[in-house]
């Protein structure tokens, strides 16, 4: 969360000359109302279970770059798909990072009741060992400018395929 992954996938898309899809996006487009409706109504259960089918759907695609929600790590079947599917690639920031780039972010359920900070280092502490073992490439993006981070990471994966 606040990692940076729609915006320098956005710039990482363009510069590869690929589509540029978010999970997340896609899981409004199609429900026709914002994830925090989603969470009002179904909770988090029914969120996962919205966001495991269109990871399944969006990986099965060439040619793109795909940004997921934090909590996509959290299943299984959406690891399997990441890792397999594609070359995953896991934005690492720091919790003093997330707290200032989501300051003022009211779109994110997760955050929006009890001590950020808490919350956001129980989230850390849950799923870095899970994106730390789905991705390919692990990019620190605390202090750096999205496009010089998406520059990097361009460079990181021409190296890998290399």
């Amino acid at each position: 969360m606040g990692a940076g992954k729609s915006t320098i996938g956005r710039l990482l898309a363009r510069r590869m000359g690929l589509d540029f899809l978010d999970s997340d996006r896609e899981v409004e487009t199609r429900s026709g109302v914002d994830i925090p409706t989603i969470f009002d109504f179904e909770g988090e259960a029914g969120f996962r279970q919205r966001e495991r089918a269109m990871i399944d759907e969006l990986t099965q695609r060439d040619g793109i770059v795909l940004a997921t929600g934090g909590g996509a790590v959290l299943d299984p079947e959406n690891r399997e798909h990441l890792s397999r599917r594609g070359l995953t690639v896991y934005l690492a920031t720091t919790v003093d990072e997330q707290l200032r780039r989501t300051r003022n972010d009211q779109r994110r359920p997760l955050l929006q009741s009890g001590d950020r900070r808490a919350t956001l280092e129980r989230l850390q502490r849950e799923r870095d060992p899970l994106y730390r073992a789905t991705a390919a490439l692990v990019i620190d993006t605390d202090r750096r400018r999205s496009a010089a981070t998406a520059d990097r990471l361009l460079q990181r994966i021409q190296t890998h395929e290399d």
